[in-house]
């Protein structure tokens, strides 16, 4: 019988990379996001590939919405947390609903996802929880504090919760991907692109795949003395 994966933000991007290649290594793959059509399309194509996948609608701002996903996908394996949002603007004149929206779904989504998998998990006493952080997490970054700030805290939830699991078998690690080629970056500007690059030592911009052989990685049995860590995919940005 296959475990089962649950990546959240699973229609594009980094969980939709990550959703295939935890397919293409024998999970049966839950893929969770708002839309329901993106999700079809993607579960089409991993079956399409021999994969076993299925979807699940879920917002991460709703607590009944999570509780409900989690209800439909079963026993969970390995959970990937993946999903979020941005809401930029400088701190002066950020407004509360926008830094609250943000918090609620980066951090808040991510705990209550934890939460939900926990029971199954300590009784099998077997379990992964990967959580997608970021580079600004731990360096910051001018006009993102509510992303900063949610991103901060998942490194520091991940930490928590390494050491809470440990005993029952289950790891908890956090990726924090540098500057991936995402829907959410093709919108920036060739000149903000040329910045980034300068301070990239690999001098490339990561690629969606990048980050999901590191989820790969720490969902393995090759992962298991492994607890706890922030892996940093970002060609060096940060180090």
């Amino acid at each position: 019988m296959s475990k089962i994966a649950f990546v959240s933000g699973a229609s594009r991007g980094i969980g939709l990379a990550c959703a295939k290649a935890l397919a293409g290594r024998g999970f049966e793959v839950v893929l969770a996001a708002r839309s329901l059509d993106k999700l079809n399309e993607a579960v089409a194509a991993i079956e399409a590939e021999g994969g076993k996948a299925r979807a699940v609608t879920m917002d991460l701002a709703n607590a009944e919405s999570i509780k409900a996903a989690f209800q439909a996908a079963g026993p969970v394996n390995v959970l990937v947390n993946n999903a979020g949002i941005t809401k930029d603007g400088l701190s002066m004149r950020m407004k509360l609903e926008d830094w609250n929206a943000v918090l609620n779904t980066n951090l808040t989504g991510a705990f209550l996802s934890a939460q939900a998998v926990m029971p199954a998990m300590m009784k099998a006493r077997w379990g992964r929880i990967i959580n997608i952080a970021s580079v600004v997490g731990e360096m910051g970054n001018a006009g993102q504090a509510n992303y900063v700030s949610s991103k901060a805290g998942l490194i520091g939830l991940t930490k928590t919760l390494a050491q809470e699991l440990a005993s029952r078998g289950i790891t908890v690690n956090a990726i924090t991907p540098g500057f991936i080629e995402t829907d959410m970056t093709a919108v920036l500007t060739e000149e903000q692109k040329e910045r980034m690059m300068s301070i990239i030592p690999l001098k490339r911009f990561g690629k969606a795949e990048d980050i999901a052989e590191a989820v790969c990685f720490l969902a393995s049995e090759g992962a298991s003395y492994i607890t706890g860590h922030v892996l940093k995919v970002n060609g060096g940005m940060y180090m």
